[in-house]
């Protein structure tokens, strides 16, 4: 399905795990975006020092796969408020320097995991660290930004207007002309919001799930962009600080 490739441009831009299916092999580069909130929970973990090896599933073969590499286990529910860590980025604010930790997901720590099987470089990407996202694809000539969105009840892909403004400015950030129109559409609509300073992101479905949820703070520390200062980048396993 070469039609699909976006071949002719250095900056493509496709959903889930089909694009990484039918677009990884072509491509130097792949950036997972999962703002709320695997990506999101990366750059915070990386900032502290630690490492977050991505699981696809939420079963008992997470701990056998965390005890394997001497790594704790994120807690099998998306956001609680008990001790320990979850996919809620406020509990990844009090990870340790030093510190392995499995953080299964059926997004962004999935697509992780299917990406790691490519020769692409991995990177994750979100609004905290845009900017040092940007600036660590200058030396690949092909880039694939892969917004995960979010399930359907169904578990179909629901595209996600988070993820995609969250592509478009790591896109717009790099500078590059040699978009594809999928590319450029995504630059297009972060530029629009960000003449609004996000305020439309906000009232996005994922953010008012998470408010109604009583989760606020992990919708504020999703948008903040530009706070984190360092890439995050999938050593075969784990996500570390990238080296630019």
């Amino acid at each position: 399905m070469k039609e699909f490739e976006q071949s002719q441009f250095e900056v493509r831009l496709e959903w889930g795990a089909a694009a990484i299916n039918a677009m990884a092999g072509s491509v130097d580069c792949v950036i997972i975006i999962d703002v709320m909130s695997f990506s999101t929970c990366v750059s915070l973990a990386v900032e502290k020092g630690a490492r977050i090896y991505p699981y696809p599933w939420k079963t008992a073969s997470a701990d056998a796969y965390a005890q394997r590499r001497g790594a704790q286990v994120a807690s099998s529910r998306s956001r609680f408020t008990g001790e320990g860590y979850s996919l809620s980025p406020t509990s990844i604010q009090h990870i340790q320097e030093g510190e392995d930790l499995v953080l299964p997901s059926p997004n962004g720590s999935s697509l992780s995991f299917q990406a790691r099987n490519t020769n692409a470089t991995v990177f994750s990407g979100c609004f905290r660290n845009l900017s040092a996202t940007a600036a660590l694809t200058g030396s690949f000539n092909r880039i694939l930004f892969v917004p995960c969105g979010e399930r359907w009840p169904d578990g179909s892909l629901r595209p996600c207007l988070e993820d995609y403004i969250a592509a478009g400015g790591i896109i717009a950030a790099t500078g590059r002309d040699a978009c594809s129109p999928e590319a450029e559409a995504a630059v297009a609509a972060w530029r629009a919001c960000q003449l609004r300073k996000l305020e439309p992101l906000y009232h996005c479905s994922s953010a008012v799930e998470l408010q109604q949820r009583g989760f606020s703070q992990d919708v504020a520390l999703c948008l903040a962009t530009d706070a984190a200062s360092l890439g995050c980048q999938l050593y075969n396993e784990f996500y570390a600080s990238a080296q630019a």
